[in-house]
């Protein structure tokens, strides 16, 4: 059991020291220096204050939607719509800011509860179709993003439009989600980020409803003849996912972004996809792996004004990641690959002794 655990650790950090390496060798026949470029890189993304509250800032949704991933995927259900869950939960808390007609933390805290049950609801249609009717989640899901992305076009060019530009108006400022330290635009959504992945943590490992959810995921046929209603379990996993996706939508727009416009929200979905994969489904890992995320993303543009390296280069570095990490998990299923890792480590221990 030890062991296992500690390959689970041992597959993200080595894809990311061998995407990285790759990285590397990329950037190097660019003609660039590649110890030059991971500086800015770092400096990019730890350089300053202002810097640091960036990366914490950029890496709050893709926290969200990563757990969203995490949770569905450990009751063995693929729900790849939370893009889609993370926009319904942004329209449902950014219509109730302007349309309430108030102001102040209390609509706040109703426009993060409409935000989630938005989220959750957007998750259960999918999952009605999942368990009902038998359809297959991926596709589903995957369509309810287009929907989702529709519908939100819908909002800032016609029904919540602003004036003459294709946006909504900004959310009111007695209604904006605080910020932690008021010259930092660090949010206390990055604290409910981290109090989800912690919460998603106990229950998942550490109560019985938790374990009976992983069970369903492991094995479905074997759960239902032990008396677990498979069904019930993944429809409720749909709405869970969907709901910390909605969450994540709400805190984003009430304390980042603050209006709808286009292109808001895109990618975070299957980014939030591709960490639960490289953190192996574990809660707090997928916390770690959104903020080294965050850490390319932001410190990438310093890169390429300091160096010349385009973006690009770190997007090829972040699809490594996910293909080594892959790769990884999957050759640990193999029978021959994991006998002879294991054997490794039962050398490595008579050595010790």
């Amino acid at each position: 059991m030890q062991k296992t655990k500690l390959l689970n650790v041992l597959i993200p950090v080595l894809s990311i020291l061998l995407a990285f390496l790759v990285g590397m060798l990329i950037i190097l026949s660019l003609g660039a220096n590649p110890i030059e470029a991971l500086g800015y890189l770092m400096k990019g993304a730890f350089g300053s204050k202002t810097n640091l509250a960036n990366t914490v800032v950029r890496s709050m949704p893709l926290i969200f939607t990563g757990l969203c991933t995490c949770f569905a995927y450990r009751c063995g259900v693929f729900n790849l719509g939370g893009e889609g869950q993370f926009l319904a939960g942004s329209m449902a808390a950014i219509t109730v800011s302007l349309l309430i007609g108030h102001e102040g933390w209390w609509v706040t805290i109703l426009a993060i509860i409409a935000g989630t049950i938005a989220g959750g609801f957007w998750g259960l249609l999918p999952g009605i179709l999942k368990t009902w009717r038998g359809l297959n989640e991926m596709i589903t899901t995957i369509m309810f993003n287009y929907v989702a992305t529709l519908f939100m076009g819908y909002l800032y060019t016609t029904a919540l439009r602003e004036g003459s530009v294709p946006q909504t108006a900004p959310v009111p400022d007695a209604t904006k989600l605080g910020r932690i330290i008021p010259d930092l635009r660090i949010t206390w959504g990055i604290v409910i980020a981290l109090a989800v992945g912690i919460g998603i943590w106990y229950f998942l490992f550490y109560t019985s409803k938790g374990f009976q959810l992983r069970a369903v995921g492991f094995n479905p046929i074997a759960s239902s003849y032990n008396g677990l209603s498979v069904k019930r379990y993944m429809l409720v996993s749909f709405i869970i996912s969907g709901a910390i996706a909605g969450l994540g939508g709400a805190a984003d727009i009430l304390g980042t972004q603050f209006r709808l416009i286009s292109g808001y929200g895109s990618g975070y979905g299957f980014d939030g996809v591709a960490i639960a994969l490289i953190a192996q489904l574990h809660p707090i890992a997928t916390v770690i792996v959104a903020y080294f995320f965050a850490v390319l993303r932001v410190g990438s543009t310093t890169m390429q004004v300091g160096t010349g390296v385009p973006t690009s280069v770190i997007d090829i570095i972040q699809a490594l990641v996910i293909i080594f990490a892959v790769a990884g998990s999957s050759m640990m299923h193999l029978p021959k690959i994991r006998k002879f890792i294991m054997s490794l480590f039962e050398k490595r221990e008579v050595k010790q002794l």
